[in-house]
C-alpha cells in the first residue's frame, strides 16, 4: 500500500429506491414483519420496511437479516459542556489486507460435465489501506470472490453457505443463470443456513456474480462480487499468463485517511460519493510484491470486471495497447487495438495483450482523478529491450511514468 501515494503522485499532478427493487428481486413474497403495515392501493401491496436489526420473515420461516444500521466502528463519547462529542476509532493495528482471490485455470478439452463448486461467505473485519481497516462481507474471504469457471454446455452445481458467525442474511445472483434471480431467491441465507442450486451453463462468456440481499447495494458496496467464467465449447486461445482483477467502490464514513476501523457510510452510497475505488479490495493490492508480472514476448490475458455498486470503469494499461477486447465479457466476435474500453457495474471483459518492452506498466480506470482513491495496479515486465519497439533519444531524466 505504501508505493500507492508514490505512483498516484508521479501520475496525477437515492439508490433507497434500490431497496424496493432489490426487495421485489430476491425476496420470498409476501415478507411480513411483526407490526409492519400492509397497505393495497388497488391490487399492489405494499409492505412496510422492516426495522434495522430485524428477522423479515415470511410462510416458510425467516429470509433475511437485516443489517442494524450503524454497525460501530467508532464510539461517541461524551464531551465536557459545551463541547463536541469525542469519537473513539478502533485501532487497525495487527490487521492485514485480504488475500488474492483465487483464480481457476483453463478447462482442458473435454465435452459438457458436472461442476461443483462450495463457496461460504464470511464477514471479515480487514485492512482496505493503510491503517484504514474496514469490515468486509465477502464470498470466500475475499474480494473479489472466487473465480468459477465451467463450459458452455456444462451442468453447474452450487452450493452457497452463510458462515454462522455472520451478523446478516447473505444470497448470490450469478448473471450466468437463467433462472429466477439468477439464483438469489433460492439462496436467501441466514447465518448457519445453506442451499444448492443446479443450472445450465447456457451462454459462454464472463460473468458477474454478486450477493442479492436487501439492501444489495450495501453488500454488493462491502465486497460481494465476483466472475464466473463460461468457456465456449472449444474454450479460450492459449495465453501466457491469465489475471483476475474486479474494480469496486467503497464508502467508509468520516475522513478516509484517519486509522482505525470504519463504519459504512449509507448516504455517501446513496449518493454515490465513494471514499475509495479500488482494484481487488484494497488500495495498492495489485503493487508491490503484489504487481501482476509477466516477460517479454508473453501473451497476457486480464479477466477485469467491476462488481460496483455504483461506478463504472474506463480500464486502461499505461503504456499498452489492449491487442483484443472481448467487449462486455462477450465471446463473439473481438475487438482489435483497443485502448482503453468502457466496463459496467455489473459488467466484465477480456483483454489481452502481448508484452512487447520491459518496464512497469499500470492498471488504471482512466477516470483518473480515482487514481487518488485506489485504483491503481501494477504490471512488472521484464526481459530484454527492443529498441525498435521503444527508445529514448533524449530526455532530461524525470521519472514520471507519463499520466
Amino acid at each position: 500500500m505504501g508505493n500507492i501515494a508514490t505512483v498516484v503522485g508521479a501520475l496525477t499532478a437515492g439508490i433507497l429506491g434500490g431497496a424496493l427493487f432489490a426487495a421485489a428481486l430476491v425476496a420470498r413474497p409476501p415478507l411480513m414483519m411483526p407490526n409492519t403495515t400492509a397497505m393495497q392501493p388497488g391490487s399492489q401491496t405494499v409492505v412496510a420496511p422492516p426495522a434495522p436489526g430485524g428477522v423479515v420473515t415470511g410462510p416458510s420461516g425467516p429470509a433475511a437479516v437485516v443489517p442494524p444500521m450503524p454497525k460501530p466502528g467508532a464510539a461517541q463519547l461524551p464531551g465536557s459542556a459545551g463541547a463536541p462529542e469525542i469519537k473513539v476509532r478502533q485501532s487497525a493495528e495487527g490487521l492485514t489486507p485480504l488475500a488474492q482471490p483465487r483464480i481457476e485455470t483453463p478447462i482442458p478439452a473435454r465435452g459438457p460435465a458436472l461442476v461443483k463448486y462450495e463457496v461460504e461467505t464470511h464477514e471479515v473485519t480487514a485492512l482496505l489501506d493503510d491503517g484504514v481497516s474496514y469490515t468486509y462481507w465477502t464470498f470466500g474471504n475475499t474480494v473479489p470472490g472466487p473465480m468459477l469457471r465451467v463450459r458452455q454446455g456444462d451442468t453447474v452445481e452450487l452450493t452457497l453457505k452463510n458462515a454462522p458467525d455472520s451478523k446478516v442474511s447473505h444470497s448470490i445472483d450469478l448473471h450466468a443463470v437463467t433462472g429466477p434471480g439468477g439464483g438469489a431467491k433460492a439462496t436467501q441465507l441466514a447465518p448457519g443456513e445453506s442451499a444448492t442450486i443446479r443450472f445450465k451453463a447456457l451462454n459462454p462468456g464472463v460473468y458477474v456474480y454478486h450477493c442479492a440481499t436487501p439492501l444489495v447495494p450495501h453488500h454488493i458496496a462491502s465486497g460481494m462480487y465476483g466472475l464466473i467464467v463460461v468457456e465456449p465449447p472449444e474454450g479460450l486461445p492459449p495465453v501466457d499468463h491469465e489475471f483476475y482483477v474486479m474494480q469496486g467502490d467503497f464508502y467508509l464514513e468520516g475522513d478516509r485517511e484517519e486509522k482505525g476501523l470504519h463504519d459504512f457510510a449509507m448516504k455517501d452510497m446513496t449518493d454515490e460519493h465513494a471514499s475509495h475505488i479500488v482494484f481487488n479490495g484494497s488500495v495498492g493490492s495489485l503493487t508491490g510484491q503484489n504487481a501482476l508480472k509477466a516477460k517479454v514476448g508473453e501473451k497476457v490475458r486480464i479477466f477485469f470486471g467491476v462488481g460496483g455498486p455504483n461506478i463504472t470503469s474506463s480500464f486502461h494499461v499505461i503504456g499498452e495497447i489492449f491487442d483484443e477486447v472481448y467487449p462486455e465479457g462477450a465471446t463473439g466476435p473481438t475487438q482489435k487495438n483497443v485502448q482503453t474500453t468502457l466496463v459496467p457495474a455489473g459488467g466484465a471483459t477480456i483483454v489481452e495483450f502481448t508484452a512487447d518492452y520491459p518496464g512497469t506498466y499500470v492498471l488504471v480506470d482512466h477516470s483518473l482523478g480515482r487514481m487518488t482513491k485506489g485504483a491503481v495496479g501494477m504490471l512488472d515486465v521484464e526481459g530484454p529491450a527492443n529498441n525498435e519497439v521503444f527508445q529514448v533519444l533524449q530526455s532530461p531524466g524525470h521519472a514520471s511514468p507519463g499520466h
